[in-house]
Formats: structure tokens, C-alpha cells, sequence
């Protein structure tokens, strides 16, 4: 049942969202066209689409725009996913070439349906950017691949050797989002596992000491600020690198609700308390998302 107050649900006045326009954002968004791919920036409705768009920059969804999981917070369609489209890691380098980036963030829908979870699209993918547009950094921003025997997901195990598989493309940095505390993420993410995000992330370091990790928390539900600290150690327990915090907001009413907004100088302590418990670099603030503003990172990772 929907209620009066999310009926009247308003967004305080520090989450406005510009319009998308402009010469540059009309670049980006042709070219995705054309070349037939999806962006996680329309596809989970993105509030920083404008900025990122207009700047020439995106994140890439690879493996089809149809997801094999649904997450109460995400608004990617779910379904059974079509037949994989084997072009698509030529099809995003060109268009990576053609745009010129410096640095490119590539994500994807969840592929449970798959023995490797897109493990080798991934690489293919890192390895095509690499090769034509070679002064690109590139970001992967990868789900958890759970291990299948047979056709049986098992659930609670990680997929290694698909672990394996990306990090041997060298991708500049690899990304795995927790998204939220431990007592939350059960309800928003039921087909994931909280501890098996956190395996992912410290085996990455254990397979590739050099390769730099990324997380990203969504606050907004009913967590509380002693449960973000404690998510935020978990992550620098693993040897995380980078980390962004943003505020969830609402996709539609069958979504989870919002719980409460978190304020500018709220997001402004998370990050303070990020630098302090050692994280390398933190965006946080109400609008922030995963890859926002990503390409700061060149300047640490170069």
C-alpha cells in the first residue's frame, strides 16, 4: 500500500537534478546509439547523467540491459537476458576511441545465467579499449560471480577462476559495490551475500597485490551512522582503495523507500571518517554514485 507520506515525499532542496543538454551530452548519447550499447546512466536512472554526459564521459552496460537478479533499490529490468552479443567489446572500445576518454567505466547487468557471470566479456572487453584507445584508463565495476556446478548456482561461493579471468586483463582498477550495511543488504540485495562481496574484494588483492580496489555504499534506509563506520572498517579490513557514498533515491513506489536523506555536511563527515580509517581517495555527497567523477583517480593510479 502506498502511503500519504510517500505520496507527498518531496526531495530536500540539495538533490536537484539539471536537465541533460548540450552539444557534448548529445555526442555521448548518439554514439550509444549507434553502436547499440546500454548505459548503467539511463538504465538505473543515474541523477548525475547531465553532468557526466555533458563532460563527455559514461559507464558502459555490458552484457544486455537485462538482469538475472532484482536489488529493491536498483531499477535495471530484470528477466531472463537475451543471447549475448559477442560484437560488444569491439563496439565499446570504438565508441571509447571516438569520445577520446581518459578514463571509462565498465559495468554490467548481473548474468547469473552464465558459467563465468560475463567474466570473459569482461576481459575481452579491457583488452579491446586497451588496444584501440590506449591512453584510456579503464575502471570495471564487476558483480559478484558465484560459482556453478552444472547448471546449479551454488550459492555462498565465489567463482575464482572468473575472478581470475578479469584480473588478467589488467584492468586499471577493479570495482565491487557493497551497497549496503550488513543488517540492510539481506533486504535490498536477497540474491547477494555480504561476506562473499567482501571475499571478492580482498582475493583480488591476494591474486593482484598491485591492482587497486574500489567500493561504494548507498545510504538511505534504516542504517545507522555506527552500522556505515562499521561497513566502511569492513572494506579497509580488505584492502580497499577507493570508496563513494551517495544517498538512495527511490526509483519507483515498488521500490524499497527512502528512510531518511542524509545532509551535505552528513556526507561531509562519512568522508572525513573515510580518509581517517585510510581510504585512499572518497566521493561522498547526496548525488554521488560509483563512478562518479572517476577519472579523478588517474591522478593516483598513474
Amino acid at each position: 500500500m502506498i502511503t500519504e507520506t510517500q505520496k507527498r515525499r518531496k526531495h530536500p532542496d540539495w538533490l536537484k537534478i539539471r536537465i541533460p543538454s548540450g552539444e557534448t551530452f548529445i555526442k555521448v548519447r548518439n554514439l550509444v546509439k549507434t553502436n547499440r550499447l546500454h548505459t548503467i546512466c539511463e538504465e538505473a536512472k543515474c541523477p548525475n547523467l547531465s553532468e557526466c554526459w555533458s563532460h563527455g564521459t559514461a559507464t558502459f552496460l555490458i552484457l544486455g540491459d537485462t538482469c538475472t537478479r532484482w536489488c529493491s533499490y536498483c531499477n535495471v529490468k530484470t528477466g531472463k537476458p537475451g543471447q549475448l552479443n559477442t560484437h560488444e567489446p569491439k563496439l565499446v572500445a570504438d565508441a571509447v576511441k571516438k569520445l577520446n576518454l581518459k578514463y571509462v567505466v565498465i559495468t554490467s547487468v548481473t548474468r547469473d545465467d552464465l558459467k563465468d557471470g560475463g567474466a570473459l566479456i569482461y576481459a575481452e572487453t579491457v583488452r579491446e579499449i586497451k588496444k584501440q584507445a590506449q591512453n584510456c584508463s579503464v575502471e570495471l565495476l564487476i558483480p559478484d560471480f558465484k560459482e556453478m556446478t552444472g547448471q546449479i548456482l551454488v550459492e555462498g561461493k565465489l567463482n575464482i577462476g572468473a575472478l581470475k579471468a578479469v584480473i588478467s586483463a589488467k584492468p586499471d582498477v577493479l570495482a565491487h559495490n557493497i551497497e549496503a550495511v550488513r543488517r540492510v543488504f539481506a533486504k535490498v540485495r536477497p540474491g547477494g551475500n555480504y561476506d562473499v562481496s567482501l571475499e571478492l574484494l580482498k582475493k583480488v588483492k591476494e591474486i593482484d597485490p598491485n591492482m587497486p580496489t574500489k567500493s561504494s555504499i548507498i545510504v538511505g534506509f534504516d542504517e545507522t551512522l555506527q552500522e556505515i563506520k562499521e561497513t566502511m572498517q569492513d572494506l579497509r579490513d580488505n584492502d580497499v582503495d577507493f570508496l563513494t557514498l551517495g544517498q538512495y533515491l527511490q526509483p519507483s513506489m515498488k521500490h524499497a523507500k527512502i528512510e531518511r536523506y542524509y545532509t551535505p555536511d552528513e556526507f561531509k563527515e562519512l568522508k572525513e571518517i573515510g580518509y581517517k580509517l585510510g581510504f585512499k581517495h572518497v566521493e561522498s555527497g547526496p548525488l554521488v554514485r560509483s563512478s562518479y567523477r572517476a577519472d579523478k583517480l588517474n591522478a593516483i593510479i598513474k
